[in-house]
Formats: C-alpha cells, sequence, structure tokens
C-alpha cells in the first residue's frame, strides 16, 4: 500500500517560511524561526553532532518525521542551499528527487542518500520517490515554489506547520499564489509546546 505524500515546514506567525535570498538563510531572524529544531537531540544525532540535545514533544515529532518518510522530492534552489550547507553525510538517509531543468548523474552521499535529478516535472519526481518509498511516505521538502505547485496540483494528501512565535516581515510566504478554488483543508490535529505550535492538515479537493 502506498504511503501519503505530505509536506512539514516551520513558518513565522506572519506566514513566511524561507527568505527571499539565499544568502541570508544563515541570519538571525531565518535562525529564530527554526530555533526550536535546533535543540533537539534528534537534531543533533542525525547530523553528527554529537550527544545530548533536549527530548520532549518537539524531538519525538522531528524523529517521527524521519522515520515515515521513505523517500523526499525538493527543487533546485533548496538542493542549491543545501548543496552548500548539508555535511558530507547529507540528512535525509533516503533516496532524494530533485525537480531541475539541469542535467546531472546521480549524487551519492554516505549513509544512504542519493540525490536524483528529474528533468521532466514534478510528477515524474513524485512517481520515483514513491517508486522509492514503497509504503513509507513521501516528504515535498521545498522549497515553497515546489510545495505550491504540488498542493495546487492536488498531489498532497497532509502537511504539518509548526508555527514558530517571530515575525519576519518579508520573505517566501507559504501560501502566495495557492489555487484557493481548488485547495480544501480539515485540520486534524494541533499540539502546543512551549516553543512552537505544530498544525496538522489533510487537504482535498474543493
Amino acid at each position: 500500500m502506498a504511503g501519503k505524500v505530505f509536506f512539514g515546514v516551520s513558518m513565522s506567525l506572519d506566514g513566511f517560511i524561507a527568505p527571499e535570498s539565499l544568502g541570508e538563510l544563515m541570519g538571525q531572524q531565518w535562525m529564530e524561526l527554526q530555533a526550536w529544531v535546533f535543540p533537539l537531540r534528534f537534531f543533533r544525532e542525525n547530523l553528527k553532532l554529537g550527544e545530548g540535545g533536549e527530548e520532549g514533544r518537539n524531538n519525538d515529532i522531528a524523529r517521527e518525521t524521519f522515520e515515515r518518510t521513505g523517500a523526499s522530492v525538493m527543487g533546485k534552489r533548496m538542493f542549491d542551499a543545501g548543496e552548500q550547507m548539508w555535511p558530507e553525510e547529507a540528512p535525509f538517509h533516503t533516496p532524494v528527487y530533485v525537480v531541475t531543468h539541469e542535467k546531472r548523474d546521480p549524487w551519492e552521499r554516505p549513509g544512504g542518500t542519493t540525490f536524483h535529478f528529474v528533468n521532466d516535472g514534478i510528477e515524474t519526481a513524485l512517481d520515483l520517490a514513491r517508486d522509492a518509498a514503497g509504503d513509507r511516505d513521501v516528504r515535498i521538502a521545498g522549497g515553497g515554489s515546489t510545495i505550491l505547485e504540488y498542493l495546487n496540483a492536488g498531489l498532497i494528501d497532509e502537511f504539518t506547520i509548526a508555527l514558530s512565535p517571530v515575525l519576519l516581515g518579508a520573505g517566501v510566504r507559504l501560501f502566495e499564489g495557492v489555487d484557493a478554488t481548488r485547495v480544501a483543508l480539515q485540520q486534524v490535529h494541533a499540539e502546543s509546546t512551549p516553543e512552537v505550535t505544530h498544525l496538522t492538515y489533510t487537504v482535498r479537493e474543493r
């Protein structure tokens, strides 16, 4: 049985998930957006940063998201940023399908991550990811424009937003350009921690 197609992102209270410029990714405001992730035990384990780290519900959610994911899909912009910042052992440990116009051989990394470069659209990338994931789920990892393409195409089953208590004022809005005439949501779960509020929705066609 095929798994679900989902995404999970951190979002500011004013609706932003990423800066306009990749050069701002490590800026103070954007680090604040992701601040709930950095102290987690799972985050430290997955990036080989050593022992220790916080446990609790945020840590459980991060681990559960990783464990349900059998393959990921991302856009070229996210890959370009990650290629510069990820450690040699990239943190996915599954196949990753990059939607791009660039022709490139698969890029295998230590620890089980192989990046495959798909030149003929989001549906082909998803089909390949589904085959690789088996009965586990496929995560649309980002960035915002790639998530939006899948959402507007009716290819997302559910998503989770980690709503962070920060205001950013500018950047990439998660739902900028969403086809609201086609996409309807149902909230299925909400869970608050002192750092963020996790909101989960299923997606159906309106």
